[in-house]
């Protein structure tokens, strides 16, 4: 199955170009030293945050939480 779909690889160290994973990291550091490796967290403490992150209000939503237009989204396709 063939799709016609664009798409485009950032350019190697151009954060530019990486806007929404620059922002992600960025919100990150907020409970994350930026000298200690992401890598080094254990899973469950890393869903901690992502939970934290994703239940945030966001302007860009209109005020809804990335968790909240997700599953009202998923909902409508079932």
């Amino acid at each position: 199955m063939q799709f016609a779909i664009e798409f485009y690889f950032p350019d190697p160290h151009a954060p530019w170009q990486r806007g929404t994973n620059e922002n992600t990291n960025n919100l990150l550091r907020e409970y994350l030293p930026k000298s200690q490796d992401m890598s080094d967290i254990p899973a469950p403490e890393f869903a901690e945050y992502a939970h934290k992150l994703n239940t945030r209000p966001k302007k860009c939503l209109g005020w809804r939480t990335p968790y909240e237009v997700f599953y009202n989204e998923t909902l409508h396709l079932i």
